[in-house]
């Protein structure tokens, strides 16, 4: 009888525990919605052919649905708020265990950064991650001096002091999420025109991290030994700044390695985007309106150039992308 008296202690405050990292985590359901992308992916019933990673300037940029319908080309976005080098790397090699894209696009604008930036980035990427080994490779290689690997273990420790900020969303969401994107693109349709830029800035160097190098070599690596043809690019941006030096070595970088790379930046012009009216806050991501025209343009690359199915074909996978499509409309109209 002492036996189980002392079992079912046990085994309460076990559940307790369990249900209050839930309760105090946050859900990144209506506040902080890119908190809620990576764990998205997680859900998804259809092949992809084409895999994007990198930070927002592939979340905010490339929509799959518009090149669905442009091409039928399945695409997914696992892109993250400041998603670093080591960071894309490790979500590449998750994916890869969930299936085996023909492409894979990473944005190199994260080459510019060789340290975590925030613990708020981090969470926003690691949080909802399913717990794997890749998710440990990444908070190990992304933690602050002052966060602790134990903090990501039992988010309690983390956000306790939440206990007097639960809001309607907390309880809402406790066992369910919202899903916020369409294959991992996130709709914007605010429209803030380009007015100004700020001054530009000179580098004491220009050079890209050993560290940024390093695992911009394992990419490559990991796409070879799976045959993935793997694609650099450069989102359409006026800010902040991509200089000549940066486009320089990206430039040297694919050649090396026969690479394609396309810095969409350059020619925006040609692609149509209008920065008065296809940018959500002032030039630095593009809305929905750009991110149509970056999407169409990029998708007939993707067709000419590589072997992808057109899934319009596949009666199976047509009708779940045909609900893709209604709730893609219908989130833009509401």
């Amino acid at each position: 009888m002492k036996y189980i008296k002392t079992f079912l202690i046990i085994f309460s405050f076990t559940l307790i525990f369990i249900f209050l990292n839930i309760l105090f985590s946050p859900k990144y359901a209506t506040n902080l919605i890119e908190g809620s992308m990576i764990s998205e992916y997680y859900d998804e019933e259809v092949p992809h052919d084409v895999i994007f990673i990198g930070d927002c300037e592939v979340y905010a940029n490339f929509s799959p649905i518009v090149m669905y319908e442009e091409e039928g080309i399945s695409s997914y976005v696992r892109g993250t708020p400041q998603q670093l080098i080591w960071q894309s790397y490790s979500i590449l090699k998750e994916t890869l265990k969930y299936e085996k894209p023909k492409v894979v696009v990473f944005n190199v604008n994260s080459m510019r950064y060789n340290k975590p930036v925030s613990e708020a980035y981090n969470r926003l990427t690691i949080d909802k991650m399913k717990w794997s080994k890749e998710k440990i490779e990444i908070i190990n290689n992304s933690m602050l001096k002052d966060e602790t690997f134990i903090s990501y273990l039992f988010p309690i420790i983390r956000y306790h002091s939440r206990y007097d900020k639960l809001t309607k969303e907390d309880f809402e969401y406790l066992f369910k999420r919202k899903k916020n994107t369409h294959n991992g693109f996130l709709i914007n349709t605010n429209v803030k025109p380009y007015t100004s830029l700020p001054s530009k800035k000179i580098l004491s160097n220009y050079s890209f991290s050993d560290i940024d190098y390093s695992y911009l070599d394992k990419i490559v690596s990991l796409c070879k030994k799976n045959n993935i043809e793997l694609i650099l690019i450069k989102a359409p941006s006026l800010y902040p700044y991509w200089y000549e030096e940066y486009e320089t070595q990206i430039q040297e970088y694919s050649r090396k390695n026969n690479l394609q790379y396309y810095n969409f930046a350059s020619i925006s012009n040609e692609i149509g985007i209008n920065y008065n009216l296809d940018t959500y806050d002032g030039g630095l991501h593009l809305n929905l309106s750009g991110a149509t025209k970056l999407s169409k343009y990029f998708s007939n690359i993707l067709k000419e150039n590589y072997d992808l199915i057109d899934y319009r074909k596949n009666e199976k996978i047509n009708k779940i992308y045909q609900k893709k499509i209604n709730m893609y409309y219908n989130d833009i109209r509401y």
